[in-house]
């Protein structure tokens, strides 16, 4: 495993449409590994392969709960409910928060690491995870989508 490069903004990468993932080889296995182990590094909630410069449809997922971190490859959103107000940042935005409105619960189709199909149905933060970074994938950035006003620069703590 390794930690990867991460894209920031102004990289031309991350407004690029993804190309969905034909097959589960092990290149992918060790994206998805390298992914998870950048997204611990820096703290991230989640990871779209196009943060590290791979235009693949694969986002990873950790809500820092017993479940441990969920693969999501060539994840679309087949339905969504209700709409929430958040506090959202992005690790290719790094000290940059700002509300911006997402679904309240989300079901998504996709396939896990192992190449079974799946479905979810989520709620609150990972709800809004996998629209922050299934947006990613279509070339979409949250600064795109905050409300007026509610952007903030929070400077990073130095020690």
């Amino acid at each position: 495993m390794a930690i990867r490069n991460l894209r920031y903004e102004g990289d031309e990468i991350l407004k690029k449409r993804s190309r969905e993932v034909d097959v589960i080889d092990e290149k992918i296995q060790t994206l998805i590994d390298d992914m998870i182990e950048t997204m611990h590094k820096y703290n991230g909630v989640g990871l779209a392969a196009v943060q590290v410069g791979v235009l693949k449809r694969v986002v990873v997922i950790d809500l820092y709960d017993d479940n441990g971190p969920i693969v999501f490859i060539n994840p679309a959103i087949l339905k969504t409910k209700g709409e929430q107000e958040v506090d959202e940042g992005c690790l290719s935005f790094p000290n940059q928060f700002a509300k911006v409105i997402r679904p309240a619960e989300v079901v998504v189709e996709y396939i896990d690491r192992e190449g079974k199909k799946r479905k979810l149905k989520a709620k609150e933060l990972l709800a809004q995870a996998i629209c922050h970074e299934t947006d990613h994938l279509n070339g979409e950035v949250f600064v795109d989508k905050i409300l007026p006003g509610t952007l903030e620069y929070i400077e990073p703590d130095k020690e």
